[in-house]
Formats: structure tokens, sequence, C-alpha cells
């Protein structure tokens, strides 16, 4: 289940005014006072994710910006819609965004999925933070620990062990940047430390035919990768005449 918030501003600045980690502050603070409010410090996974926010460019008065909020919990995306006002100002450090209109959305599983923000995951051990495709040049990598978290992270979810009996994907096709990269680098700010999470985006991950359909819608809400719950992995179903038309 998901949140469509429609934000505008009264001033004009620039979309790298604040970031990720301001809209997750946000998500928490509206959960103070509610069974959801101890997610914040618990430990493990979230089980919320949101996406970029979109179109892109600088924030101008008259000018709507979207973000999406998903989880695979009704109760989570209940609650903060209950939390959150039509017409309220919310306050992101020295800006503030009118929140115009919030809806709730039940999104039907696709044949494939289009990411809303970069898959982060985390590098080999004792190799760094993050992984990259620069530094480590390894999509069996990438596909066996993308596929570990989504198993691990279900798991968590369910409450029991889950075996998943094909690949995670039968097809993913990367979002290539100039130069032929496909890593992207997104700055975060939290509390005043600057650092760059690096990931990748992805025009088109094609479900399995007879894949675990509870299984990949929980990924659609829940995220895929490491960091959901600081606006990475986010995904949006998609279908092959949808993916013709981006073209």
């Amino acid at each position: 289940m998901r949140l469509l918030l429609e934000l505008e501003s009264d001033e004009e600045f620039p979309d790298w005014a604040f970031g990720k980690h301001a809209f997750q502050a946000m998500i928490y603070t509206h959960l103070t006072g509610t069974p959801y409010e101890r997610v914040h410090d618990g430990r493990g996974f979230k089980f919320f994710c949101f996406s970029d926010v979109f179109p892109s460019g600088p924030y101008k008065p008259g000018v709507v910006k979207r973000l999406i909020v998903s989880s695979p919990d009704d109760g989570f995306i209940e609650t903060l819609y209950e939390k959150l006002l039509p017409n309220e100002r919310i306050y992101l450090g020295r800006h503030s965004l009118n929140l115009r209109s919030i809806k709730k959305l039940k999104l039907r599983l696709r044949r494939a999925f289009i990411t809303g923000s970069p898959i982060v995951l985390n590098a080999p051990e004792g190799k760094g933070r993050f992984f990259t495709f620069h530094h480590f040049n390894s999509l069996a990598y990438f596909v066996d620990r993308l596929t570990e978290n989504a198993v691990a992270k279900y798991s968590a979810f369910i409450g029991e062990p889950f075996q998943l009996d094909s690949p995670l994907f039968t097809r993913m096709i990367p979002r290539i940047r100039r130069k032929g990269w496909f890593d992207v680098y997104v700055r975060v700010n939290i509390r005043g430390r600057y650092f760059d999470v690096p990931g990748t985006n992805w025009e088109y991950l094609e479900v399995p035919r007879n894949g675990d359909r509870d299984f990949y819608t929980f990924l659609m809400d829940a995220g895929l990768g490491v960091l959901n719950s600081l606006g990475f992995g986010f995904l949006n179903p998609i279908n092959d005449k949808q993916r013709s038309q981006r073209r």
C-alpha cells in the first residue's frame, strides 16, 4: 500500500536544498505518538520506503512535486495517512512545503518493476561501505546480495523462513548513464554530515511468470536493497506496454 503526496513551495529554491533524510525525518515525526513510533529506534528492517521527488528540477510557487511512500504494512500507511493533514505545512530544514493533497493507493502486481529511486547494496566485507559497479564490476555479486536481502526481509516480515525457488528476476535492464556508467550518487545530509550514497537505477526488472505473488507484492512496497527507509530501492510496477511507451 502507498501514499501519494502532492507538495508545493511558496518560494523558489534548488531541489538539492534538502534531501532524503529530511523526508525520512518528516515521516518519523508524523508517527510520533502512534504504535509505529518505535520503528525509528528499532533494529532490523523498517518495512517502508519512499520514492525520489518528481518531477525533478527546482521548487517554485505553482509547481507541484510528488512523493510516494510505500509499505507492505497497511497499518503503517493508514496511520501515516491519518497523521498527515491536507494543506499542512511541512518543515524540512530551512524551507517548507505545503501538502496540497494526500491519496491512498493500492497497486496491482505487474509483469515487471521500474525503480523510482536507486537500489543500494552493501559492499563485500572489508571493502568499503556500499557496492558500486565501477569498483567491483560484478553483476553476480549484485544479484546474489539483492536476492539474499529480499528473502531475509520477507522472512522477517512474515515471521518464518522463506525459500525462493527461481531467480529473483528473469530479465534485468539497467538505466545506463553517459559513458556507460551504471552507478549514480545521491548526496545525503544527516545532522550536518554529508556523504554520497551510490546506487543503480533499473528500467526493467521482470518478475518470473510463476513467481510467488505474495513475495513480489511485498517487494513492490518494501523496496529492494538496503536503506529503504531512507528512500532507496523504491519500486513501481510496470508492464510491457508501459515500458514501450517510455522509449
